[in-house]
């Protein structure tokens, strides 16, 4: 299905937040979601199911000072 993750179309053969973040290469990786603009933290995740056309968005934190 297509989604569009940080406003770009990607193609992607999972069906929920935490299998899309793995299929793009975030496995493991400290980062912010949200899906349709809500936030959705990390033990929400697998929950979140995905549909033709989504909104995702991914942010790694950022250190700085």
């Amino acid at each position: 299905m297509t989604i569009i993750v940080n406003g770009k179309p990607r193609e992607v053969k999972a069906a929920t937040l935490d299998a899309v973040l793995a299929e793009l290469g975030y496995n493991g990786a400290h980062v912010a979601t949200a899906h349709r603009g809500e936030f959705v933290p990390a033990a929400a995740r697998a929950a979140c199911r995905l549909e033709e056309g989504d909104r995702v968005e991914i942010l790694s934190p950022i250190g700085g000072g």
